[in-house]
């Protein structure tokens, strides 16, 4: 597992290293995946309609509830992997 943890957060850093912006769709996958890995199940109130993005990662994240951290940290990898492939 800490073997886990540091992978996640070297990919942290990695993820800053892409030269091409992603697209929406990757930037929220990558969102949920941190929140869910680091924090767990979602937490807070929905924000309102005005909040078109925060609402989208919001719901973004509520999707993966009940996903155990260690799983939401390695598709985390794997997308910060792929990413990096494809976007340098």
């Amino acid at each position: 597992m800490a073997d886990l943890k540091a992978a996640f957060e070297q990919a942290q850093k990695d993820v800053k290293t892409l030269t091409k912006r992603p697209g929406n769709d990757d930037l929220l996958f990558l969102y949920a995946h941190y929140k869910q890995g680091a924090e767990g199940d979602v937490n807070g109130s929905r924000p309102g309609m005005l909040d078109m993005v925060g609402r989208a990662k919001y719901d973004a994240w509520a999707k993966l509830k009940g996903t155990s951290s260690d799983a939401a940290m390695q598709k985390y990898l794997d997308k910060v992997a792929a990413l990096l492939q494809s976007h340098k």
